[in-house]
């Protein structure tokens, strides 16, 4: 830029630059978007901020007394049930996301780099168990695992068992397997994007160096997938740490867990600041364990490398 230049620039009013930018294209563009967007974020935070507000209050019978209080959070946190819940609902979840993305890793990673022409059609097997009702996948689990079910058929047909088991239903290893099924697709696909996007060249100069196939897959392809492990990681632990319908139909008193609770608290109980404690703890507390989660793995694919 000349001097010319750079002395017009900065002989140029202030209300010129802003004239400029509110007649640019970013400014028509954010306009356009600004009403969907505060409207997107009204239905996302409104909601939480009321549920917020009403932890800080309490309740008698029908009256809501708003005189704000912690008394909620200490029942929540100190009551024995509640922070058995707690503790059930979060090593499930965490159990159910690491059991997830570990199967769903090898059939992203197929697809991407072994699908070849055919990997639209795999990503279309991958998402046709979510065509059905998510009810309906909770109940063929439940006929899968019963008493009668196909496993106990199986097994002793086979002459494994000799009477049918009776631990495979109404505990939290159902409600693990039951989740692991329902929310593999939407692991596999954040994955498999993130594999797609991996510069093939790269695995090859690995290769090229002395790397073996393990080796250059370690130091490669899964630090430059993280992102997408991640993104899979979060998406199932967020959602299954306050599942409702598993837990209740496949659960059984093993299996219950903190949104039956909480659901109790809005429903029958009718004790709504309460339920909202537990609501707002819960987020609390999913939020910390998944940064931290995050962190963990970010230093294990450091260390690897």
């Amino acid at each position: 830029m000349t001097a010319a230049a750079i002395g017009t620039l900065a002989e140029a009013p202030p209300e010129a630059g802003r004239t400029r930018w509110r007649d640019g294209e970013e400014a028509r563009g954010l306009a356009m978007i600004s009403p969907t967007l505060l409207y997107a974020l009204a239905l996302l935070f409104l909601p939480v901020l009321i549920v917020i507000a009403y932890s800080f209050w309490t309740q008698d019978y029908l009256t809501i007394d708003r005189t704000v209080t912690l008394e909620n959070y200490r029942q929540a946190l100190t009551e024995p049930i509640y922070r058995d819940l707690f503790i059930r609902s979060l090593w499930i979840s965490l159990a159910v996301s690491i059991v997830t993305v570990v199967f769903s890793y090898p059939i992203a990673w197929f697809i991407s780099f072994h699908g070849g022409v055919h990997k639209n059609l795999w990503l279309f097997l991958v998402t046709v168990p979510c065509w059905t009702s998510y009810l309906l996948r909770v109940m063929s689990w439940k006929v899968i695992l019963g008493y009668g079910g196909v496993m106990n058929t199986g097994l002793k047909s086979l002459g494994i068992i000799e009477q049918p088991l009776t631990s495979l239903l109404y505990n939290s290893n159902a409600v693990v397997i039951t989740l692991v099924h329902s929310w593999a697709a939407f692991a596999i696909l954040p994955i498999y994007v993130s594999l797609q996007k991996i510069d093939r060249s790269l695995i090859e100069a690995a290769r090229d160096l002395g790397d073996s196939r393990l080796r250059a897959f370690l130091r490669v392809t899964l630090p430059l997938s993280l992102p997408g492990v991640i993104s899979a990681f979060l998406i199932v632990m967020i959602p299954t740490v306050g599942d409702y319908v598993t837990p209740r139909l496949v659960g059984g008193k093993d299996g219950v867990m903190i949104a039956t609770a909480i659901q109790a608290q809005f429903g029958k109980a009718a004790n709504w600041p309460l339920g909202a404690a537990l609501s707002v703890t819960t987020m609390i507390l999913v939020s910390l364990v998944a940064a931290a989660v995050v962190l963990g793995l970010r230093s294990v694919v450091r260390r690897i490398r």
